[in-house]
């Protein structure tokens, strides 16, 4: 989406920055040296996105089987622009906004980003209001009016629904996020720039990395591409072999505000979810723990002599928050710290091991434990405090949208 009246918060061209893809904005390394997911704040190791190694596909398709022409013939007609007005100005002018969009099916109903046909202007917005209207324009030009069913700004996913009567158009399905790997080539259809219906491929560069959404709390699971993603293409589908959307692309890696190779898509398991809720209630709702936290790894856990070489070391406890009320424990106002391979770490609170008897072994295992969970979900957390483990039912809350 193309506005000219962002904030600095979304200045263009911002150096070493992340740029939602539909709305030409950038993010600041500023805000990366804690994030927010699933509301276990997780402290990473200082580098944007996440740094989980990619394992290298053991099989799938080969780039040189991959028909680009075909899947582009056959997803074409369900992919469209979205245009968003915002205020008593022209779609095209200061007041509104361009992305993308694809249709999931025959009842007219359409995915994009949150950030398409809302006015979030960054992370933790208290306040996001929909668009006034909203048009969607299918390859054969024409351009009807689009109802926002609901948006979610943790996922950055809205549904639209449209009347289909009269339009040609073939929905694209779904495809499961879980079993793609890296190596996989995809197609990226979209609006970059406004230029509809252009097609870009590549291959599935990373898996499982953690980008911003319009909260304080991030998307885990995202996959990585080098197909190229630009300002427009927010909103459009990253599409596997078979023809199936595995991912919805929202932003892109970058230094000079255009493309440079690394572009993120939220996961298709996630905007499965995402627009259930929104096709029942018009919102979604996520699990909230409270807890902002580390990754624990085997050199860590020697140094630290904890008895478990995975899980998430916890910083502090929310104030209010389930993990507090279950009696979960932080490093303390005046905390202990120690420098370790260069960083210097807050010590001295719970080692979270388990959720629910599943071992935290990858680095954002805990906010996609808590993220599969509902509001009002009980959970057993197992956690290792001064050497014995203990575990403490904690009842999850509903997510805010930001963290004071």
């Amino acid at each position: 989406m193309n506005r000219n009246h962002l904030p600095i918060l979304l200045a263009l061209l911002c150096a070493a920055a992340i740029a939602i893809a539909g709305c030409s904005a950038d993010r600041s390394d500023s805000e990366t040296d804690q994030s927010a997911d699933a509301g276990a704040t997780t402290e990473g190791n200082g580098s944007e996105p996440d740094t989980t190694d990619p394992q290298p596909a053991e099989t799938g398709p080969a780039v040189a089987d991959f028909d680009a022409q075909e899947i582009y013939e056959q997803a074409s007609r369900g992919v469209v622009t979205v245009v968003s007005v915002f205020g008593d100005e022209s779609a095209l002018g200061a007041g509104g906004g361009q992305g993308s969009g694809f249709v999931i099916g025959d009842n007219g109903e359409i995915v994009t980003n949150a950030h398409v046909v809302t006015d979030a202007q960054g992370t933790g917005d208290a306040d996001i209001n929909q668009a006034e209207e909203v048009f969607v324009e299918f390859s054969d030009r024409n351009q009807v009016p689009a109802e926002i069913i609901g948006f979610d700004p943790n996922a950055d996913t809205a549904l639209l629904k449209i009347d289909p009567e009269g339009l040609d158009f073939e929905p694209l399905e779904l495809g499961d996020s879980g079993e793609v790997a890296v190596g996989t080539p995809v197609a990226a259809i979209g609006s970059p720039f406004g230029q509809e219906q252009s097609l870009s491929i590549g291959i599935i560069s990373a898996t499982d990395r953690s980008i911003e959404s319009l909260t304080d709390f991030r998307i885990d699971g995202a996959l990585q591409t080098d197909a190229s993603i630009n300002p427009g293409n927010s909103g459009g589908p990253l599409i596997d072999p078979e023809g199936r959307v595995v991912g919805v692309n929202q932003q892109i890696n970058t230094t000079s505000g255009g493309n440079e190779g690394v572009g993120f898509a939220v996961p298709a398991n996630l905007v499965q979810r995402s627009i259930e809720d929104l096709r029942e209630s018009g919102e979604a709702k996520y699990a909230f723990i409270g807890v902002t936290s580390v990754p624990l790894y085997p050199q860590l856990a020697d140094k630290l002599d904890v008895d478990a070489p995975t899980g998430s070391l916890i910083l502090a406890v929310t104030n209010g928050s389930p993990a507090a009320e279950a009696g979960l424990k932080g490093a303390g106002d005046d905390p202990e710290t120690i420098e370790f391979q260069g960083r210097e770490i807050e010590v001295g609170g719970d080692v979270i091991v388990s959720i629910d008897g599943e071992k935290l072994v990858g680095e954002n295992d805990l906010s996609e434990l808590i993220t599969a969970a509902r509001p009002g979900d009980t959970v057993k957390v197992e956690v290792i405090r001064d050497g014995d483990r203990k575990t403490f039912d904690v009842t999850l809350k509903a997510r805010p949208n930001s963290i004071d």
